[in-house]
């Protein structure tokens, strides 16, 4: 590993509704498009408006709730994909507009930031609505609820997100980060640059205690102290105790895996608080150009993510990416790590549609769990690839520190995407997922009783 430092004409959509699926709860199709990429009341093209060759797409994010001040972005970044594709725009044009002549119709539901309700309208799109797949979730409790429906329908989740790992399914493919593309470089870089005291603090859901859990066992096996475990409910903001805390215990670093709103009302009351970055740095995970925006640039400046992609990557693909999402949302938005996941799963989806129609092949869910495998994309990030065996992604490992105008200068890179290993090589050593090909929805996991080496794309 080494240190490293288009335009398209929008249109506007018909909207899908969703009456209540829960008490009090009304969840309307979510759309940002044309002139007004803030509203909340819009969808996909109907089977009509695609001439009766619609492909039908289910996208699964929060546009409101506590998760939504992230999630939203993901949401964008999928419309953008899709937009790009229906068009022949973008890293599409080479392919002409929609997947061999078919438009992709999207059915896009708000599930407001409550696990119930991802259940319910995942059951929803896939029953009622005949969605081939689904592009969504965010949070780790989202998708725990979703599973058991993809498996039991055997139906299709692309999942964006960076995560805890432990999960392997034939229902799910996974183009966030594994524990091994954020986890794995981040903690030895805590040590080897802050110190070996760290400061564990998340919300109260299963990633952030499993995340932290590998985090801490990275950390001692690095020779290190774990001074400090403290979570709060989802959606808290206020922190003051556990600051307190965290000044009592005098830590190297603190290791943040709070989300969503909790974000910015941590780093401005660990600001106040008169801490500074050159104190106690934060390495985060879910901190982004997203919830920096939010808190102000000036209460992150100095701390840390570790991330497989920032805005700030020099590539000639995230140079479009950016520009082509400005366009479309607005100058004054900013790309992050998981909308670049939301966006170039989008991408993985359709370029495996496109093989299975020019096979002459009827889109399904065995025919797109297959043709999945193995797709490579010229990502943002940098070239990108579904991994075949355990349908995790290859990624790059990444850390930035967050600078004064809320960009991350990138403090380390890996020169290539990394293999993702989805059982954490610390907790389980030797563990690994393969699928067998055609894939029998078997039991992937396999005990090797051997140390797995980094791998790179």
């Amino acid at each position: 590993m080494s240190k490293s430092r288009v335009s398209s004409s929008l249109s506007r959509r018909k909207f899908i509704q969703y009456g209540s699926l829960a008490a009090g709860t009304t969840v309307l199709a979510a759309c940002a498009g044309g002139s007004s990429p803030d509203t909340s009341s819009e969808g996909g093209e109907s089977s009509s408006d695609a001439g009766g060759e619609a492909i039908k797409v289910g996208v699964m994010y929060s546009t409101t709730g506590t998760i939504a001040i992230v999630e939203k972005s993901l949401q964008d970044a999928t419309f953008l994909a899709i937009e790009q594709i229906n068009t022949g725009t973008g890293p599409w044009e080479a392919n002409g507009a929609g997947i061999a002549g078919k438009m992709i119709e999207k059915v896009v539901v708000n599930p407001d930031s409550n696990w119930d309700l991802y259940n319910q309208m995942s059951k929803r799109l896939i029953t009622e609505d005949g969605v081939v797949c689904v592009l969504g979730c965010y949070t780790s409790a989202s998708r725990k609820s979703v599973l058991p429906v993809f498996e039991e329908e055997d139906s299709i989740l692309y999942y964006p997100v960076y995560y805890e790992g432990n999960e392997c399914s034939s229902n799910v493919f996974y183009t966030g980060a594994a524990p091994n593309q954020q986890i794995t470089d981040s903690i030895p870089y805590c040590y080897e640059n802050f110190g070996p005291k760290g400061f564990f603090i998340g919300s109260d859901y299963i990633y952030p205690k499993e995340s932290n859990r590998i985090g801490k066992a990275e950390l001692e096996k690095a020779g290190g102290t774990v001074v400090g475990d403290e979570y709060a409910a989802l959606g808290t903001t206020e922190f003051i105790t556990i600051i307190n805390k965290i000044k009592a215990a005098s830590p190297d670093f603190v290791l943040s895996n709070l989300v969503g709103d909790s974000i910015p009302a941590f780093y401005r009351q660990f600001k106040d608080a008169g801490i500074s970055a050159e104190d106690i740095p934060i390495m985060a995970y879910p901190t982004t150009e997203e919830e920096i925006q939010a808190m102000g640039p000036e209460y992150s400046a100095g701390h840390y993510t570790s991330f497989n992609y920032f805005q700030s990557v020099d590539t000639p693909e995230n140079t479009a990416f950016v520009a082509q999402f400005k366009e479309m949302f607005g100058d004054d938005r900013v790309t992050n790590g998981v909308m670049e996941a939301a966006y170039l799963q989008t991408f993985f989806m359709a370029q495996a549609m496109k093989d299975i129609l020019e096979a002459g092949d009827e889109i399904n869910t065995e025919t797109l769990r297959e043709a999945t495998r193995g797709q490579e994309f010229n990502a943002p990030q940098g070239r990108v690839k579904i991994d075949p065996d355990n349908y995790h992604t290859y990624l790059y490992s990444r850390i930035g520190k967050w600078q004064e105008d809320g960009q991350a200068e990138i403090v380390f890179a890996t020169d290539a995407a990394v293999k993702p290993i989805p059982w954490s090589q610390t907790l389980y050593p030797g563990r690994k997922c393969v699928h067998p090909a055609p894939d029998d929805r078997s039991d992937p996991t396999q005990e090797t009783g051997e140390d797995l080496v980094p791998e790179f794309l």
